[in-house]
């Protein structure tokens, strides 16, 4: 059962990529943190360090489905090369530097924030002009300096200390730059390449510094066995959804998009 409901929600993370832009930590992330802690007692090393099993097993799925999903947007003709660089090199930098913010919190403070993150973009989405609703024939705009330098630091600390990927951050913005929500979530993809490598990497090699010692399945804080059946299921939910690319109505996609949003904040606030 276990493993029929990895498969299952990787099957899920490769259709929210596609469609929506989340390389599957909104999926992932909750998912693992609650089949790890009910899995094992609490004072097994697994439990204790599930959310950071959670958030780096999240990071290393993100860069198939974020890699597949970017080939698929790019043959859409999707893509806009002056909103993805040099954005996502800023968004890389600040991957490192959260990837190692998170090895020195607890697990706890990774799950509130996440929380915490999650309430406060639901209400901006919800509230500020722009995300909702774009006026007709409106003129994108250019990225500014401060948006792509500080601003892509910011979502790629704050992406993989979370394990999310970024697109919660980049849709948002790139939506209130003028782009349809199609275009909006197909930029999030290549976007988050830069986060799940860097996120990837850095958990594997920071992990030995911390004395973990998980088990044969496990590259540093990465559970392998998780890992490669997220990715099985992915594969097949990323076929699903690509019939799917540019047949959404704007409006449509974006209320579904911040609804999803709301169940992931449900899900991982319950204890």
């Amino acid at each position: 059962m276990f493993y029929l409901l990895l498969t299952l929600f990787g099957c899920l993370t490769g259709i929210s990529a596609v469609l929506f832009g989340f390389g599957g930590g909104f999926v992932i992330v909750p998912l693992l943190y609650r089949m790890l802690t009910a899995t094992h007692a609490a004072a097994d090393p697994i439990a204790q360090s599930a959310m950071h099993i959670a958030v780096a097993t999240s990071t290393c799925v993100m860069i198939v489905n974020a890699l597949i999903a970017t080939r698929k947007h790019q043959r859409a003709g999707n893509l806009i090369r002056d909103y993805l660089w040099p954005l996502g090199g800023f968004i890389g930098l600040g991957a490192v530097v959260g990837a190692i913010a998170a090895m020195w919190v607890s697990g706890e403070v990774i799950r509130y924030a996440f929380i915490a993150y999650l309430g406060v973009t639901i209400v901006d989405c919800l509230l500020r002009r722009g995300f909702l609703t774009q006026p007709h024939a409106t003129i994108p705009r250019r990225l500014t300096t401060t948006e792509t330098s500080a601003g892509g630091v910011g979502i790629g600390a704050i992406a993989t200390f979370l394990g999310v990927g970024g697109s919660v951050m980049t849709v948002p913005l790139l939506r209130r730059c003028g782009l349809s929500m199609s275009q909006a979530t197909s930029m999030a993809n290549p976007l988050s390449v830069p986060v799940a490598l860097a996120g990837t990497l850095t958990y594997m090699a920071l992990a030995g510094f911390t004395g973990a010692d998980l088990g044969v399945w496990y590259i540093g804080y990465v559970d392998v066995l998780a890992f490669a059946l997220l990715t099985v299921g992915s594969l097949l939910g990323i076929r699903l959804a690509a019939r799917w690319i540019g047949r959404i109505s704007d409006r449509v996609h974006a209320w579904v998009y911040i609804g999803l949003l709301v169940i992931v904040l449900l899900s991982i606030s319950l204890k």
